[in-house]
């Protein structure tokens, strides 16, 4: 039975991944920040199946004693402080989560077992700048030129991932994954703000949805699919970097518009885009960053990975999720 240590593992990635890991046999081992409240909720499911420990990315002490005990022969690193919007609101602890924590834990695998194998989750975020002066899909070798605090931090924590692989001979791999969304979203990114709120105006608690930038375009996968690509990494013959995504981008725009569609066809919502949905200058980043759309080719060929989950079906599996949520009383 092979061994892996989570981090972030009460996050939507986290979470999906430990069930993937269990479904593989492995025994699980996960990292949960002290809190004064509890955060399981994601995993409250097959908590009765994982090892968890108490442990912090700004605190060493606490993930070397964390490594220690659960003896990983592979470690994933998930754990970040992850809303854009909030890193520039708070850089510096963006930057001690991101990017050193990172490094904490790179350093922390290095002295206690150089045979364990390392995934690192970076981010399409930290192609940013670059994408404004190119019309091409992202790939491994198109430039990191970050446009919000969290993207720079990614490009510190992924630099000294392939610096730890290339100077000490580690198995470490860089995903860098793009959007990829789920029931299990965070209420502060768009993809579920868009469709809790949906919910609550079909349950009347909610009359409109405010959002930012309705034209920005990403590439959005589903999570459950991209975890499995973070497990195949780690069973190469070497280690390597990966894009992961679907090369397929859509608008905010059209994400509420398909999200409009499953609520008024399935729930009866009698609403419409025009009545509900207004874009508001509070919502915008100080600065936007328009398209992201990553070119999965690498990972097709090398892996045989590709996304299981449409963008349409990704889209009413959320829609349904919250409207469970609305009937249940849970909004």
């Amino acid at each position: 039975m092979k061994r892996a240590l989570i981090s972030g593992i009460t996050g939507q990635d986290g979470s999906y991944l430990a069930e993937f890991l269990l479904g593989k046999d492995y025994e699980v081992h996960g990292l949960v920040r002290r809190a004064s409240t509890s955060n399981l909720s994601r995993i409250e499911h097959i908590q009765d199946r994982l090892t968890l420990h108490s442990a912090d990315l700004t605190d060493p002490t606490s993930l070397a004693d964390a490594l220690e005990k659960s003896d990983p022969e592979e470690v994933y690193n998930l754990a970040a402080q992850s809303f854009v919007a909030e890193s520039f609101k708070s850089p510096i602890m963006t930057a001690e989560a991101t990017g050193l924590g990172a490094l904490r834990l790179l350093q922390l695998v290095k002295e206690f077992n150089l045979r364990i194998r390392f995934y690192q989750a970076s981010s399409s975020e930290q192609f940013g700048g670059h994408v404004l002066q190119s019309r091409s899909l992202q790939n491994e070798e198109t430039p990191f030129k970050a446009r919000s605090p969290y993207g720079a931090a990614k490009i510190f924590a992924h630099n000294m991932a392939v610096n730890y692989r290339e100077a000490y001979d580690m198995f470490v791999c860089c995903g860098i994954l793009f959007n990829h969304e789920s029931p299990r979203r965070g209420l502060e990114f768009v993809t579920r703000k868009i469709t809790h709120t949906l919910a609550r105006i079909k349950f009347g608690k909610s009359t409109r949805l405010c959002l930012g930038n309705l034209d920005a375009k990403r590439d959005w996968g589903f999570a459950g699919d991209y975890v499995e690509a973070m497990w195949l990494m780690l069973q190469q013959p070497s280690p390597d970097d990966y894009v992961v995504a679907t090369g397929i981008t859509h608008t905010v725009e059209q994400f509420v518009r398909a999200a409009f569609d499953v609520a008024i066809e399935e729930y009866g919502l009698g609403y419409s885009v025009e009545e509900s949905v207004e874009s508001h200058p509070d919502y915008i980043r100080p600065a936007e960053l328009w398209t992201l759309c990553g070119d999965p080719v690498k990972i097709a060929v090398k892996l045989k990975w590709k996304p299981k989950t449409s963008f349409y079906e990704l889209v009413k599996m959320m829609v349904d999720h919250d409207m469970m949520l609305g009937r249940a009383g849970k909004l």
